[in-house]
Formats: structure tokens, sequence, C-alpha cells
């Protein structure tokens, strides 16, 4: 398929294929005038990228999904690299709500400790 049609069933842009295909993640051979031709198999890696970044995953932690889902594995998630990369995201998930949490108890605290606005603190 044409770039335009995988695009377009992947829900994503043309820019977008060359970009991931530039870092390597997309594949794509050249037809005889230079179109790049894809595979109906990079459907669902475009796919899995797009899902992962949106989950906050960049392109270097995306690599062993793509690389999974070309060794014929159905979600991209089953193999050992990818399940390391789902573990290290979980524990920055888990780090990043620690902090978040601390920072709503300093927050609730600081709001605990005022009364009320004085006449000087409110805005006219």
């Amino acid at each position: 398929m044409l770039i335009g049609e995988l695009a377009q069933q992947a829900g994503t842009s043309t820019r977008t294929l060359r970009y991931y295909e530039q870092h390597g993640l997309v594949r794509a051979r050249r037809s005889t005038n230079g179109y790049r031709v894809y595979d109906e198999a990079e459907l669902p890696v475009v796919r899995k990228i797009r899902t992962l970044l949106e989950s906050g995953f960049d392109l270097d932690e995306i690599r062993p999904f793509v690389t999974c889902l070309r060794a014929g594995n159905s979600s991209g998630d089953d193999c050992p690299d990818s399940v390391a990369v789902l573990r290290r995201k979980l524990d920055e998930v888990d780090d990043a709500l620690i902090r978040l949490t601390a920072l709503r108890a300093e927050l609730d605290r600081r709001l605990a400790g005022v009364e009320r606005p004085t006449p000087a603190c409110e805005f006219a």
C-alpha cells in the first residue's frame, strides 16, 4: 500500500509515517517510481506506535514492541524486552504518583492554614 493509504488506515499523517520510518520503526520499500510502498504488516505496527506514544512512551521505549510485533507476536507486549519497558514505565508512573500525592498533601496543608483571604489579597 502507498503512504497515503497507510496513513488513512492508521489514522495518522504521511509526515508522521515518514518520521517513524526515519527512526527505523516503520519499514517501506521504494517502487520503481520512488514511491514508498508499505506491507500490510506495517498497519498494526503503526497502530501500536501511536497507542504507545499516546500513553507517554518515547520512540526508544517503543522499539522493543515493534521488534516483538515483527517477530510474529500479536500484541507486541509479549516479549521479554517489551515487558521490561512496561515495568520501567510502571515504576515511573508509581514514582510520579508518589510525588503528586506528596504535592497534594502539601497543598491541602497550606490551604487548611488559610482561614479567609484578607481584603488586600482579594482581586478587584
